[in-house]
């Protein structure tokens, strides 16, 4: 078995849920991979490219952490490759971007970034990157709820204001997930430790 963290949009492999988890499941034996997802770059972006460098890791088989983007994209990739994934811990993650990110970010400056072709948006070195429309019109091509076969652990915070939790209970709700909520925003950087826990419970490694 394998174990890989999939990092959310404008972060990267230094992640420090990422780094911080990898250091709590060395104690249990594990090497957790941390794969850049940003292909082929921050600003180009896109859902098709980063399911490509998650592919190019191997054939596995997979334990996945994914967050925001990462939690749908790990989801998508176990839908498109169920031989391939053997369980998923999802964090916060980013079902339906399409529908979602005229909300986050506003209908004008949705419009003027596929006017523009570019919108400047937060990158992972703290400052700003232009990010092609294109990253949209390819997650239009990716459904907004992938269905997945593995069992599947869902974390989420109830004051997530990026992906509020009403997403994971939609996502949960007829499906054979656990959704786990706790007191915490998007970032769940004050569950790394309740994270790690349920990683090592989900993924057998404690005995």
């Amino acid at each position: 078995m394998r174990y890989a963290y999939l990092h959310g949009f404008a972060s990267g492999p230094r992640s420090y849920k990422g780094c911080l988890l990898r250091e709590r499941l060395a104690g249990f034996g594990v090497e957790l991979e941390l794969p850049d997802l940003a292909m082929p770059s921050f600003g180009g972006l896109t859902y098709t490219d980063a399911l490509a460098a998650i592919d190019a890791l191997g054939t596995g088989p997979f334990c996945f952490i994914g967050s925001s983007m990462g939690g749908y994209l790990g989801a998508r990739f176990a839908q498109l490759h169920p031989d391939r994934v053997a369980r998923l811990l999802l964090l916060c993650p980013g079902f339906d971007l399409v529908s979602r990110w005229p909300v986050l970010i506003g209908a004008d400056a949705m419009a003027r970034w596929e006017a523009e072709g570019a919108l400047a948006l937060p990158d992972r070195d703290g400052g700003e990157t232009p990010v092609h429309f294109g990253f949209i019109e390819d997650a239009r091509q990716h459904p907004a709820w992938p269905d997945v076969a593995c069992p599947t652990v869902i974390v989420h915070g109830t004051r997530d204001e990026v992906v509020p939790v009403e997403s994971s209970r939609t996502y949960a709700r007829g499906r054979e997930v656990t959704l786990v909520e706790v007191d915490d925003d998007h970032g769940l950087t004050g569950s790394v430790e309740l994270i790690a826990r349920t990683a090592v419970e989900h993924f057998g490694l404690g005995g």
